[in-house]
């Protein structure tokens, strides 16, 4: 490190810029590499619309491990996810069940809120929602509702999409 001439001191505050400039490249790493949300998802292996959810999650900053199964049935019960809610796949993220094409803005709020709630549903896969989207759909798009499903099986509106 190079020596500062003796007749010209450096003030505390002029040190502390420096000290705070020469950390930014390790704030900066530190927050890049921050651990992304893991979704844990069962879908049945032939499912085109769950591969396009999965990469709505992927590219909204969530890490996914994939399960492929036959039947979802066993893991939404076991996460507390009523059956008149089902959809093609049911996810797991910290806790709380994701059922159906479930846009990863309301995850991300799911997860900010942490509610007392079994999770999110999006019911009947609404052309429009996240994994409904594709090409194939040609620009249509359906209204739907996004539900917090509560411990007992009650819902209520999350968030509405038009």
């Amino acid at each position: 490190m190079a020596q500062l001439p003796e007749d010209k001191p450096v003030s505390r505050a002029r040190r502390a810029i420096a000290a705070g400039l020469a950390l930014l490249p390790v704030v900066a790493f530190a927050r890049k590499t921050a651990t992304k949300p893991v979704v844990q998802v069962w879908k049945t292996p032939t499912c085109g619309c769950c591969e396009d959810w999965l990469s709505h999650l992927k590219n909204n900053g969530f890490d996914v491990v994939v399960h492929n199964v036959e039947d979802t049935s066993d893991v939404r019960q076991q996460a507390g996810m009523p059956e008149r809610f089902a959809s093609c796949h049911t996810g797991i993220v910290q806790g709380y069940a994701l059922e159906g094409h479930v846009p990863a803005r309301e995850i991300k709020r799911l997860l900010r809120e942490k509610p007392n709630a079994v999770g999110l549903a999006v019911p009947a896969m609404p052309i429009g929602a996240p994994g409904m989207d594709g090409p194939v759909y040609n620009g249509r798009h359906m209204p739907y509702d996004v539900l917090l499903i509560k411990r007992g099986g009650q819902s209520s509106v999350y968030q509405s999409y038009s």
